[in-house]
């Protein structure tokens, strides 16, 4: 295994684009690192320059670290086996969740059993991608006066109401995106407080997309996905983000502005040594 320098991770980053959909994910990071200096992730490949399989896996300096995700592209199962298999990759004491397609899932659940380690597949979603920004809709002048960023003060508001979080391992990650990379909220008019809200992943997904439960049926998420498109996508952001298959309403949300998806790709995480 070889771990990429800075001048490999802008090469691989042009090599990634013509690999989309499942390149997407591992392409988001590399687009990230390359422009920002937020948490550190090494990016590994089987070889170089013609590789197989590339891995992002975050440095874990402190306990909430473990709650990043570690992902992986790979053209062929036997590469993304091999490298599951390198002990000092991957260290399979400790808790790990692991980002990639859902068609590798039968590898994944049998390299995790031949290893002794739990796992549990915790979520399969749509990769939605945003090609064309024209199609979305203009924000309400209203709507639009009260949009604004998410500081730090706000973790906690939405560590506590994302699906998977409201853990302390989760605040440092959550913290840290909203310190590193574009969110957008709308703002109540007379507390000054975050009514909903979206942040963007190390991996440059939207997510955490969340309007609280007494101002929702207003339009604020489809405001917000549609301001946070437009300027992601005039930084030279990709657009896309990830919806689990069970989340019908965000499908639809997502759909009716424009974003579309591969029918044969879904996108998959496990875990492993659950915290």
């Amino acid at each position: 295994m070889e771990q990429l320098n800075e001048k490999q991770l802008k090469t691989v980053e042009t090599q990634l684009k013509e690999l989309f959909p499942q390149s997407q994910q591992v392409y988001g990071y590399i687009f990230q690192m390359n422009r920002v200096k937020a948490d550190p992730i090494q990016v590994f490949v089987d070889r170089w320059p013609e590789f197989n399989v590339i891995l992002c896996k975050p440095l874990c300096e402190k306990e909430g670290d473990l709650f990043k995700d570690t992902c992986v592209f790979t053209k062929d199962e036997a590469s993304f086996r091999n490298i599951l298999g390198e002990n000092n990759i991957i260290d399979w004491t400790k808790f790990l969740c692991l980002g990639t397609s859902l068609c590798y899932e039968e590898m994944v659940m049998t390299v995790a059993s031949e290893r002794k380690v739990p796992v549990n597949k915790v979520s399969v979603c749509h990769m939605m991608m945003l090609q064309d920004p024209s199609r979305l809709p203009p924000v309400e002048s209203e709507i639009e006066s009260m949009i604004s960023s998410l500081d730090e003060s706000h973790t906690d508001l939405v560590n506590k109401t994302w699906k998977f979080g409201n853990t302390e391992h989760s605040v440092r990650m959550i913290r840290n995106m909203i310190r590193h990379y574009p969110s957008c909220c709308v703002l109540d008019a007379e507390s000054q407080q975050p009514i909903a809200w979206v942040l963007t992943y190390p991996s440059c997904a939207m997510g955490m997309l969340y309007t609280l439960q007494e101002h929702r049926g207003q339009g604020l998420a489809k405001a917000l996905v549609s301001s946070m498109s437009r300027r992601l996508y005039s930084q030279g952001f990709p657009v896309y983000c990830f919806i689990e298959e069970e989340n019908t309403l965000s499908y639809s949300l997502f759909t009716n502005l424009g974003f579309t998806e591969d029918p044969q790709y879904r996108a998959a995480w496990f875990d492993f040594n659950s915290l």
